[in-house]
């Protein structure tokens, strides 16, 4: 696949998420189903092993199975595709990052090393390294506001500016987009759910939430975004409502982490075969919290539910 370029990283990408069953076994019948499911969604991409893709908790076999995966069934399709090379080791990121040169995928997703927070000169250092072990394959940087060193717009754009092999920059504050020559400069994605507002700001596209819930009616709204269709921010509207209510308290007062919240989504959503479970020690949601939110879905955003099938 070509390497991708800035002003080709654009539109919804969907990640794929890491189907388990109960004794926390990859059930890889249930994720070829599911990058099906997303490429006959017509999502603008599709991505490994972000936060959703529980990186953290797989061996380097798995690893190597899910991306190759992923490459030959999104390649088949002519579809763009990013590798998420990362781990709690740098030294295992980087080897993550060497094997998934060889699929050829468009970039490929990189977070900084996060046990300590890392100096700037360590950041730039990290990325270079990278960079040259993945050339010609460009980098994607994930900068999670929960990240040990969470990098301020002004940090983005100065690392982007000395490391030019960063192509986009994945964030979860869409405040950055106001920084000055940071969107001319890289392909910056936002939250799913922020993706109309965003887009009037400069975001080239979002890693998408949104697509957790209906692969198929997140890309039709990303088509809407695209028009300028004035019913795109309502939808925003309704959607940041929707997690507010339904969501965002499962974290707040169970803990439960951003991986669990999107296969939450995805489980309530319906549209592929995939358990709430996440890989121990973590917790994922309960039957009856999927119930819940199946029923606001239908009520609040029907026409996410059933957009699949």
């Amino acid at each position: 696949m070509t390497p991708l370029h800035t002003d080709d990283l654009t539109g919804t990408w969907a990640t794929a998420l890491l189907p388990l069953d109960n004794r926390d076994r990859v059930d890889w019948d249930a994720l070829a189903t599911q990058v099906d499911r997303l490429l006959a969604a017509g999502v603008d991409g599709v991505y490994t092993n972000g936060s959703a893709g529980e990186f953290w908790a797989q061996t380097e076999e798995e690893f190597d199975r899910l991306s190759l995966l992923v490459a030959e069934r999104c390649s088949a399709a002519g579809v763009r595709f990013q590798i998420g090379a990362t781990h709690a080791s740098p030294q295992v990121a980087l080897d993550r990052a060497r094997r998934a040169k060889e699929l050829a995928p468009g970039a490929i997703q990189v977070i900084l090393p996060d046990w300590f927070p890392v100096s700037p000169t360590e950041a730039l250092d990290y990325l270079r390294v990278v960079a040259a072990a993945t050339a010609p394959v460009p980098l994607v940087l994930y900068n999670p506001p929960h990240a040990k060193r969470a990098l301020t717009g002004a940090q983005l754009e100065e690392v982007c500016a000395r490391v030019t092999e960063v192509v986009g920059v994945k964030v979860g504050d869409t405040g950055v987009l106001g920084t000055p020559g940071l969107c001319g400069r890289v392909a910056v994605f936002v939250p799913g759910h922020e993706l109309a507002s965003g887009t009037v700001r400069g975001a080239a596209g979002s890693y998408s939430n949104v697509a957790c819930l209906s692969p198929t009616a997140a890309v039709e709204w990303g088509h809407r975004i695209g028009r300028a269709d004035p019913t795109a921010i309502d939808t925003e509207r309704r959607l940041r409502s929707f997690l507010t209510r339904h969501i965002t308290p499962l974290a707040r007062e169970r803990g439960l982490c951003n991986a669990a919240l999107d296969k939450l989504l995805a489980a309530a959503g319906g549209w592929t075969p995939l358990p709430t479970r996440l890989r121990w020690p973590y917790q994922g949601a309960l039957e009856g919290d999927t119930k819940r939110v199946r029923a606001a879905l239908g009520a609040e955003l029907p026409e996410f539910l059933g957009a699949d099938r």
